[in-house]
């Protein structure tokens, strides 16, 4: 019965919270050294990396990646992927190797003790709700690119209703891709909504695979082709998940 699975849940989501910021306590000075200074953000995102696999594997997750995109050293890239469990940030780190990138991610999430402190300092943060701030990343987004980063972006903005098999994709990664012309590389989360998604008692060990598809290029492009490469990648997304479900 489903009721007794719910001190299950509960130990399970107490244990996540545990494995995701113990690792942070523990290597914090070295952290807070990488966090200070841009030029060390590379050796910052390796240790990002073990974090999340710290993370997947404690939960008991056996991830695998398919497909494979050659990232070229110096060149960047817009990240995008559907987005619907807080998994999603440790698996998109390990799917993207040696390639360092930033996330643009929600400010609430600084609200988190000790991992808020360390997110509003490497994250590219927005407010929703708030013009000024949804204009800010571009700015923000820019520099980091300049630096030779890529930039994550979960183009859904998030989805907490789980009948939604992929949401409608806002406009801005696609906007910072077509205006700064990187390409654009999909790609597909099958499992995360099932392992651990927002809901508060759900959740289970199990497989979590990610696919990585061919980049979309955007040179050569305008903004007036923004709605066609959002209505492309989303389709390429939503079609793996179709057929996974």
């Amino acid at each position: 019965m489903k009721v007794f699975k719910y001190p299950f849940w509960l130990l399970y989501r107490i244990w996540f919270y545990l494995l995701l910021l113990t690792p942070i306590i523990v290597l914090f000075p070295l952290i807070f050294v990488t966090i200070m200074s841009e030029k060390t953000y590379p050796l910052f995102f390796k240790i990002a990396r073990l974090w999340a696999k710290f993370i997947l594997i404690g939960m008991g997750f056996r991830y695998s990646i398919e497909g494979c995109e050659n990232f070229e050293d110096g060149k960047s890239y817009m990240l995008v992927a559907n987005h619907t469990s807080m998994t999603d940030i440790m698996l998109m780190l390990i799917a993207v190797k040696n390639h360092p990138f930033v996330f643009v991610g929600k400010k609430e999430l600084v609200k988190i003790p000790i991992f808020g402190f360390i997110y509003k300092r490497v994250c590219i943060l927005v407010d929703r709700s708030n013009s000024k701030s949804r204009y800010a990343v571009f700015e923000r987004a820019q520099k980091r690119l300049h630096q030779g980063l890529s930039i994550c972006i979960f183009p859904e903005g998030g989805v907490p209703d789980e009948s939604i098999l992929l949401d409608e994709f806002k406009d801005g990664a696609f906007r910072i891709a077509i205006e700064h012309q990187i390409p654009i590389i999909p790609m597909t989360f099958f499992d995360n909504k099932e392992r651990f998604s927002y809901t508060f008692f759900s959740g289970s060990p199990g497989k979590m695979r990610a696919k990585i598809h061919p980049q979309i290029e955007t040179i050569g492009h305008t903004l007036e082709d923004k709605n066609k490469i959002k209505a492309e990648v989303r389709k390429i997304i939503l079609t793996d998940l179709e057929n996974n479900s």
